[in-house]
């Protein structure tokens, strides 16, 4: 049994080793890895669907790119596909954390279910009273976020 323990240690070391290295928190991820190997970002949703629809759809697994170490889920192969054609355009601004959130300083959850798109970016928020609050001041807000995006990129939520 004792045994067993060093094993297991160093089957785990070896595994991490092959996933993809990421800094501290730059997108927003949930827990654990999906079957391609890859932590899923946004939640889920299917980004094409968000983007170019305005439809909040669940992807599956069965329909999975991943890219910049991110897995993302699509409702259809056509909207996977139109993804891995063009991934710049459909990844979610600040990382996928509530845009709002990065205007402050602070790397929220940023839930599909509160997405805008502005100027053809794809923008998410905490909840409902801040995608509200953003409603009132959308331009401020981006440009707040943008700039302060690049000073916490590469820091970990914990540490803000």
């Amino acid at each position: 049994m004792n045994r067993m323990i060093p094993l297991a240690a160093a089957a785990l070391t070896a595994l991490l080793s092959m996933s993809p290295a990421m800094a501290a928190d730059e997108t927003n991820v949930v827990p654990g890895l999906t079957a391609a190997g890859a932590p899923l970002g946004l939640h889920g949703a299917d980004p094409v669907a968000l983007l170019d629809a305005g439809q909040n759809i669940e992807g599956t697994a069965a329909q999975t790119a991943v890219h910049d170490g991110v897995a993302y889920y699509f409702a259809s192969d056509e909207n996977r596909q139109t993804f891995e054609a063009n991934p710049a355009r459909y990844i979610v601004q600040n990382g996928g954390f509530c845009t709002f959130g990065v205007s402050v300083g602070k790397k929220f959850d940023g839930d599909p279910s509160y997405a805008a798109v502005v100027e053809d970016k794809l923008y998410v928020f905490l909840n409902e009273d801040i995608f509200n609050a953003f409603q009132k001041d959308k331009a401020g807000t981006i440009a707040k976020a943008a700039q302060t995006w690049k000073e916490i990129e590469h820091t970990a939520a914990a540490d803000l």
